[in-house]
């Protein structure tokens, strides 16, 4: 096989959560880019995945978008309910959804920090267990992203100003999460993988980055944030056959800026 045809990613089907906008969205028009045109969006709002999935569309994905609060005891059977019943099948699975909370660590709220780990970890895991018992594992193959930070490696930079205690753990557990999925789940032909952003402009990020975006840059060896397509060529990497002996790691894509955590 050769190198182009390790990234080709015709005929698989992706399923996405936050792939309404932001990274997420930019995750799914890589692998669709590639050939997986067939992807499900899970997300809160209907209005924004229809916004998406006109997007993907237009560039001729075929989209099934699911409108879904992910922390529900529900929502895992019923999101893979759906994928299963229109594409009767799941081969690459990005864990996106997220939320965070700043505040200073020894006045954050107890209930802000169980939000965060209920969407971060808890409703990931649920999710991720559903795809590879009904999908992935039956048919012995798959592939599975999920969405750490550079936070995941260290504590928030001094420029921040406060912390983001609860985001930070949440991301370390996906990192280990990752690498304990991987080494049980290999011998089903799963591959599990992590990628730690840096900072990039999205809705979550937005505020803070009008802010501290100024000692960020300074912060970072390559001297700029992270772009409209700046994650596509990871992501395709790690749930492609280019990456088919890559498993339990998590890539950093923060323009160098943990070098000098």
């Amino acid at each position: 096989m050769n190198a182009r045809d390790l990234f080709d990613l015709s005929g698989r089907v992706a399923l996405i959560t936050g792939g309404s906008r932001g990274l997420g969205l930019q995750i799914a028009e890589g692998l669709a880019e590639m050939g997986a045109k067939k992807s499900a969006l899970a997300a809160r709002r209907q209005d924004e995945l229809d916004a998406a999935a006109a997007r993907l569309g237009a560039a001729g994905g075929e989209v099934l978008t699911i409108a879904v609060d992910l922390t529900a005891a529900a929502a895992p059977a019923a999101v893979v309910d759906a994928v299963l019943a229109r594409f009767g099948r799941i081969d690459i699975l990005v864990n996106n959804a997220a939320t965070s909370w700043g505040a200073p660590a020894e006045d954050h709220p107890l209930d802000a920090w169980r939000k965060v780990m209920a969407l971060n970890l808890d409703a990931l895991f649920a999710l991720t267990q559903e795809v590879a018992r009904r999908a992935m594992i039956p048919q012995r193959s798959g592939a599975i992203l999920n969405i750490a930070s550079i936070v995941a490696r260290g504590g928030n930079p001094p420029a921040m100003g406060f912390g983001t205690a609860a985001y930070n753990a949440s991301k370390a557990a996906v990192v280990n999460l990752t690498q304990s999925l991987a080494a049980e789940w290999g011998r089903y032909g799963i591959r599990v993988n992590a990628l730690a952003p840096g900072f990039f402009p999205t809705r979550m990020s937005r505020g803070l980055l009008e802010t501290i975006e100024v000692p960020m840059l300074a912060a970072t060896p390559l001297g700029r944030l992270g772009g409209d397509d700046d994650l596509k060529g990871a992501a395709v990497f790690l749930c492609s056959d280019a990456a088919r002996h890559v498993t339990g790691q998590c890539l950093g894509v923060d323009g160098g800026m943990s070098a000098s955590y």
